[in-house]
């Protein structure tokens, strides 16, 4: 694998991230939207991330070193399957007929943990690049 590659996975990896990040701020921007344009409460978003599918250790040693590579990528981002949660509260505006609004599904600790988990690997990721970009430019000041 030589350092373009390592820069790559990273910055996939970013990308993933940060469209992870975004997904939990608009999940936590909705906690409380009982009314969507599509009818009801919103709907908890959750990103589903995808590797490229791997080759053996013994393979990427017999061929190509960059062949066995692996990036993320976010095929979708999928709504979570989870019920809304009922509040009794009759005054509300998007309340039923027995006083029931229905609200998002959606956990604020839940979400605060996925987004320090979050920023904890896109961190991990501009570490990692910027580690890349350091040895590369080791290596250019070589060459002088």
């Amino acid at each position: 694998m030589n350092l373009l590659t390592s820069m790559d996975i990273s910055s996939a990896g970013l990308t993933a991230q940060r469209i992870r990040m975004n997904v939990i701020s608009e999940n936590l921007a909705n906690i409380n939207t009982t009314r969507t344009p599509q009818g009801g409460p919103y709907v908890r978003k959750t990103v589903v991330l995808q590797s490229e599918p791997a080759e053996s250790f013994q393979n990427m040693i017999q061929n190509d070193p960059a062949s066995g590579v692996q990036t993320v990528k976010v095929p979708v981002v999928a709504e979570d399957p989870r019920n809304p949660k009922e509040e009794f509260n009759p005054g509300h505006p998007d309340a039923n007929e027995q006083g029931i609004v229905l609200l998002p599904n959606i956990n604020p600790v839940e979400e605060m943990v996925n987004l320090m988990m979050t920023s904890r690997t896109f961190e991990a990721n501009i570490t990692a690049f910027n580690a890349a970009k350091s040895m590369a430019l080791r290596a250019l000041e070589i060459g002088k």
